[in-house]
């Protein structure tokens, strides 16, 4: 009987250690121009558009443990209905330890003068490269406009690192 239950603690134990989470809190930065980019009109509805880009942010502030956060490329899907965006995408992110993390996201964003205004998302952690290549998590993400055009972001969620 001792034994079960010593296995037992240890197994609790073990799968308690197994799906604990990490905060993870970040803030970035993202150009005005995509890198690339292209729009295709819908034909008869004036003012919509689907649209594909590609572009860069650069980490003002976040880390997964000891992984500063630095840069990232998004690859966006757009649904553009006058000034209302509906988006989805992957946002790849370099870490200071040379590791990469895979986030797949959804939102919305207004348009104001033909720039980001507000916006908002939740977001999906998928995997990444080396100690992260089995993460997982989940959270959202605010945006808003800046006067050059860019755009700044502030994202909150959990993850975890699967052993």
């Amino acid at each position: 009987m001792r034994k079960l239950v010593l296995g037992v603690c240890s197994l609790v134990l073990c799968v308690t250690m197994a799906s604990a989470k990490d905060k993870i809190s970040s803030q970035w930065k993202c150009d005005g121009k995509p890198s690339d980019e292209k729009s295709l009109a819908i034909p008869g509805q004036e003012g919509r558009a689907y649209h594909i880009s590609q572009g860069k942010c650069t980490a003002e502030k976040g880390a997964m443990g000891d992984a500063k956060e630095q840069d990232a490329t998004w690859t966006q899907f757009d649904d553009v209905s006058g000034n209302q965006i509906s988006d989805h995408g992957v946002f790849v992110v370099d870490l200071s330890t040379g590791d990469k993390v895979f986030y797949h996201y959804q939102g919305t964003q207004t348009l104001k003068d033909g720039k980001v205004d507000t916006g908002a998302n939740t977001w999906t952690l998928v995997g990444g490269t080396g100690k992260f290549s089995k993460v997982t998590g989940k959270g959202s993400c605010k945006g808003s406009g800046t006067p050059d055009g860019s755009s700044s972001w502030t994202c909150t969620g959990d993850y975890s690192l699967s052993k």
